[in-house]
């Protein structure tokens, strides 16, 4: 009995420790990974210290986006599910465009009332070109820049300012191409964000002046991308109408082209008449110089000739002057 007392706290002994010594193992391996969960801690805060704005943003994003699917989760909503948009939520960008080309008994009149009906619609004359064709009668070329809300009302106005001759419009949507030209803009805002923070934490002088070019390279990127921006901005905010003042054919009172008369067919004679002389006078004046040399040649020619007819008579007559007469 005394040896199976002793046998029975000799394993007794041997479980207690058996029990111990997995009781620290599981302890051990408890503090290894609290460890490491902390030191991952720690570096997850180094790099969100040193991570470029983007960077941080995203986490911000991530974590919002937990924080949701838990809530969707609570009201019962599959995870990762997202709210339908809300009718007219997305804004539209479309670029219109006009042309109107109208028949006004006065050009300059159009043109002021042209002036003021966009000016009211709270837009602006953007080009003005007017061509006298006579002294009594001129064209005139406008190009209009109304917000778009008043655009359709503008065109109905310039088109009853007078005779309308033609009238094409255009609508062009353009919201993909803002929609991705914003994006853009992020992206290279972010990159360039990127660049300088890595600027900042070089210690080389070749690294610094290789993240320079890369950094000029990015900026200009970023300005052409807010270039193309703001003039789709402008296109999609303004509308462009283009208008051509003309006036009507000279008509009479009956509306009726005026004949020609008497006086109209003699100041067109006068004037061919005046065109045909002034071509005789163009004429003339081109053949003077070889006029005046033929005359001065022929005088000269003349002036020899009777010379030598002198010369001739003169050997003729001298054998009677010399001779003496008979006794």
């Amino acid at each position: 009995m005394e040896w199976d007392s002793r046998t029975d706290r000799s394993f007794a002994r041997g479980r207690a420790a058996l029990a111990a010594g997995v009781l620290g193992l599981l302890l051990a391996v408890g503090g290894c990974g609290a460890s490491g969960d902390s030191s991952g801690s720690n570096e997850k805060a180094a790099d969100s210290k040193y991570a470029p704005s983007g960077e941080r943003a995203g986490a911000g994003t991530d974590a919002d986006g937990a924080a949701s699917a838990a809530e969707d989760r609570a009201d019962g909503k599959p995870a990762g599910s997202k709210a339908a948009p809300k009718p007219g939520a997305a804004a539209t960008h479309v670029i219109r465009t006009a042309t109107l080309s109208v028949e006004v008994k006065s050009v300059p009149k159009a043109v002021a009332a042209a002036r003021g009906v966009a000016e009211r619609a709270g837009g602006l004359v953007a080009t003005e070109n007017t061509e006298r064709l006579d002294d009594t009668y001129e064209t005139s070329h406008l190009v209009l820049r109304v917000p778009q809300d008043r655009f359709q009302e503008v065109l109905r106005e310039l088109a009853g300012s007078g005779k309308l001759l033609s009238r094409t419009s255009n609508a062009k949507d353009v919201t993909d191409q803002v929609v991705d030209v914003d994006s853009r803009i992020a992206t290279q805002r972010a990159s360039v964000a990127r660049v300088r923070e890595l600027m900042d934490r070089a210690e080389k002088i070749s690294d610094v002046v290789a993240l320079e070019g890369e950094l000029s390279s990015r900026q200009s990127d970023l300005e052409s991308l807010l270039a193309q921006q703001s003039s789709l901005k402008d296109r999609t905010s303004l509308a462009t109408i283009t208008l051509d003042l003309t006036p009507p054919d000279a008509p009479d009172d009956d509306g009726r082209e005026e004949d020609a008369g008497f006086l109209d067919a003699l100041g067109g004679g006068w004037g061919a008449f005046v065109t045909m002389l002034r071509w005789v006078a163009v004429a003339f004046g081109a053949a003077l110089p070889f006029l005046l040399t033929g005359a001065l040649a022929l005088l000269v020619w003349r002036a020899l000739r009777r010379r030598g007819a002198a010369r001739t008579a003169a050997p003729a007559g001298t054998p009677e002057k010399e001779g003496t007469p008979a006794p």
